[in-house]
């Protein structure tokens, strides 16, 4: 994986510094000021001539720029008022005034407009729930290139069996394709991050698998909590019992079954896990297609994770 040592800075990221602006490290704001990384990352994103780009974080608008040379369009999401009138001093009476539509705001808590591309150097505390929502986002978009804290970017790459492989990994790796592009030291931004970065490209899968994701995310988040214990273990605990106990009961209700008397919901959970031959195995040697297999064969002896 090709790491990117050298240090250029931008011209304009100079004047701001000249000017005084101080990046506000609360939310994120680490001034990516290497042109080559930004280079780099559009190069990896293929950006075509008719694409609308997502850039989320957009700061003094250095990556913006670019893509406006190329791209039809960018909507920037930014949620620092100082940042929007720098992008917008930018780009007052040029050609690219036209193409930047600014949405000012969290992008957490905004609606996504439609857009082909996500290209950005995300505040790298909202990783993980900016992951999922542009994931749940329809229409599909082509792909995502993202700036990551490298340990994060690590988690979501993570295989079967690697020290870091984790719910985050098998969650994200069920709805997309996933991979790293490059690293990036700390010394390409402004102010320096206390972390290393690396880049990573993120495809979602078109259609997505044919699952309830709420089930998905429900079985994941038991078999997870220790994840070097057996699931025949995870399943034992009170609060997960109690919990598919009562989903199970509730199913049954609604589909005019009688629970007997002496029914025993940790018998039937231990059945399906010997059926689905999973009762020894551990959530951290399980991939998707494992965790799609036993999901199925729960819902299938009527029980649910929500």
């Amino acid at each position: 994986m090709p790491k990117v040592r050298t240090q250029v800075t931008s011209r304009v990221h100079t004047e701001v510094a000249r000017q005084g602006i101080l990046f506000n490290k609360d939310k994120g704001q680490h001034i990516l000021k290497n042109p080559l990384i930004i280079q780099s990352m559009l190069e990896k994103a293929a950006l075509r001539p008719t694409d609308v780009v997502l850039e989320i974080g957009p700061g003094t608008g250095n990556m913006t720029i670019k893509m406006l040379e190329k791209a039809k369009k960018v909507i920037a999401c930014e949620i620092d008022s100082r940042m929007i009138a720098e992008l917008q001093k930018r780009v007052q009476g040029s050609i690219y005034q036209s193409k930047l539509q600014i949405v000012y705001g969290d992008v957490l808590k905004s609606d996504l407009p439609f857009f082909d591309l996500c290209v950005a150097n995300i505040p790298y505390q909202i990783s993980s729930p900016l992951v999922f929502k542009l994931l749940s986002h329809r229409p599909f978009f082509r792909c995502a290139v993202l700036m990551f804290q490298r340990e994060f970017a690590e988690r979501l790459v993570a295989k079967p069996g690697d020290k870091l492989y984790c719910r985050l990994s098998i969650n994200t790796q069920l709805l997309a394709r996933i991979d790293m592009l490059m690293k990036v030291g700390k010394n390409n931004f402004r102010p320096p991050p206390k972390v290393e970065s690396n880049v990573v490209r993120i495809e979602p899968r078109n259609p997505p698998p044919p699952l309830n994701y709420q089930e998905w995310d429900g079985l994941t988040r038991i078999a997870f909590v220790r994840k070097n214990k057996t699931l025949s273990a995870a399943f034992k605990q009170t609060t997960v019992v109690t919990m598919l106990e009562k989903n199970y009961k509730i199913h049954c209700s609604l589909n005019n079954k009688i629970v007997s008397d002496n029914f025993d919901i940790k018998q039937l959970i231990d059945h399906i896990l010997e059926k689905a031959d999973a009762k020894n195995k551990r959530a951290r040697t399980m991939d998707t297609d494992d965790f799609i297999s036993l999901l199925h064969a729960f819902n299938a002896d009527g029980v649910h994770f929500i």
